[in-house]
């Protein structure tokens, strides 16, 4: 028995698909049945499972566990939640890894699957054995257990445990997400007041698309926040791995900014310590990390690479532009934005200052959002290494972390490609909006060069 995976779905970071197109029960099948093959080698004996609230996820796990099983590994059933619960589970659970089902902030038709190997992330050269073994068949047989547990109570605990933080009026945004029982449950153990939307758990996301990186997603929250006078607001993507936040006066937090507010309160605790943000973070973030003394360091984008990263140096903090944080310090250096809130609400309390002031109290940028347009999936890198070899002829500055990274006496502007799209990804900052501008024509100038024309941007 053999199976092929649709070309477009073992991603670098996950594997995602369109149901009932490129994504079938079929596929989750093969998935459990290889990555319980590679558990068992490595001597493990039992798999983590977990779903979000997409109609297609109860299929998929019921495949998915079937496949675990026929490799003669047990399944530990988890049941509904976001994303971080899963991870949760695989930190506390006597399991050796954990695959959760969730299409994250995709269209409602999308589903796919996030794991973690023997406390590690799996990605990359990892998500291409899965789909290598499937081709050949290589799988073990065996006939392994499924249990089911409810965890989603001792999630929410350790989410508040050991919780320092003040009364605030907070608006949460679940955007009918898989986190919506998580944050009903929490927000009734915090003080203060607490105003919820759409926490009814919802794979049609009737009311936005559970994607908080995206401004015109946080129109709800921000209106929430103005009526009720609020502290600040807080969003959240579909599998609950991402935050958004808004200040009091609607402002949106970007994930960078969040990283600034972070780093000052661990930072108290944990001097010196190195943090971690993408290359897409603003350099008002790597200036303010090293004016608290901490150590910045710039990485790739991509939560599993950031989290491998983590680990290589020791660092307790780490975040991206897409609202990915991740805290080692008093946690377990995974991303999870329920936790990431509770944090937010400790840095406000620990810091003496409303969430307002912190944001207000930033180094101004004139920058643009992350900017994303499709390009032929075949041509993507290929771009970047041209306009790198352009650049370095012309002596230009260049970061090559990921992509290039060019800074010049205006700021800097970056183009990288996307590992998960087909999309090439654009970003620029600057003193000025004069200066932005020059920094956007040379984006574009560079571009041409290689025959494409910068499109409107597109989602995640």
């Amino acid at each position: 028995m053999t199976h092929d995976f649709h070309p477009t779905m073992l991603r670098e970071y996950d594997i995602r698909g369109v149901v009932g197109d490129t994504l079938s029960d079929a596929d989750a099948y093969a998935i459990g049945r290889s990555f319980a093959t590679m558990i068992a080698r490595a001597g493990g004996r039992s798999v983590a499972v977990g779903y979000d609230g997409r109609l297609s996820s109860p299929m998929l796990a019921e495949a998915l566990v079937r496949g675990i099983n026929e490799a003669g590994v047990d399944a530990l059933n988890i049941g509904l939640g976001p994303t971080p619960m899963l991870y949760y589970a695989a930190s506390t659970q006597p399991v050796d890894g954990g695959i959760q089902i969730t299409g994250s902030h995709n269209p409602p038709d999308y589903n796919g699957f996030k794991m973690v190997f023997q406390g590690r992330p799996f990605f990359g050269a990892d998500i291409q054995a899965i789909g290598a073994m499937a081709a050949a068949g290589d799988w073990e047989n065996g006939q392994g257990s499924a249990e089911s547990i409810d965890i989603v109570d001792a999630y929410v605990d350790r989410l508040v445990e050991g919780f320092a933080g003040g009364a605030f009026r907070i608006g949460w945004d679940a955007g009918n997400g898989a986190a919506g029982t998580v944050i009903e449950k929490l927000t009734a153990k915090l003080p203060g007041e607490h105003f919820l939307l759409f926490t009814d758990i919802d794979g049609h996301f009737p009311n936005h698309h559970p994607d908080p990186t995206e401004e015109k997603n946080l129109a709800d929250l921000r209106k929430l926040v103005a009526e009720r006078n609020l502290d600040f607001g807080v969003a959240f993507d579909g599998d609950g791995d991402r935050i958004g936040a808004i200040d009091g006066e609607g402002r949106v937090i970007w994930g960078d900014q969040l990283l600034q507010i972070y780093a000052a309160a661990v930072l108290q605790d944990r001097p010196g310590a190195t943090v971690i943000a993408d290359v897409k973070a603003s350099q008002a973030l790597f200036d303010r990390v090293a004016a608290l003394g901490g150590k910045p360091l710039m990485w790739k984008t991509g939560h599993s690479l950031i989290k491998a990263k983590m680990k290589e140096t020791g660092s307790p903090l780490a975040g991206e532009m897409s609202g990915h944080i991740f805290f080692a310090d008093r946690y377990y250096g995974y991303d999870d934005a329920p936790y990431a809130a509770i944090r937010l609400i400790e840095a406000a309390t620990r810091l003496g200052q409303s969430v307002t002031d912190l944001r207000g109290g930033m180094a101004p940028m004139v920058n643009t959002p992350e900017l994303r347009f499709q390009v032929d999936e075949v041509r993507k890198f290929a771009i970047v290494d041209e306009v790198l070899a352009r650049l370095a002829a012309a002596g230009a500055k260049v970061d090559r972390t990921d992509g290039a990274r060019v800074l010049t006496e205006d700021g800097w502007w970056l183009l990288r490609a996307s590992n998960t799209q087909d999309v090439l990804v654009a970003r620029a900052e600057a003193k000025d909006e004069a200066a932005l501008g020059r920094l956007m024509t040379a984006i574009d100038e560079q571009l041409a060069l290689s025959g494409v024309v910068r499109g409107e941007s597109v989602g995640h």
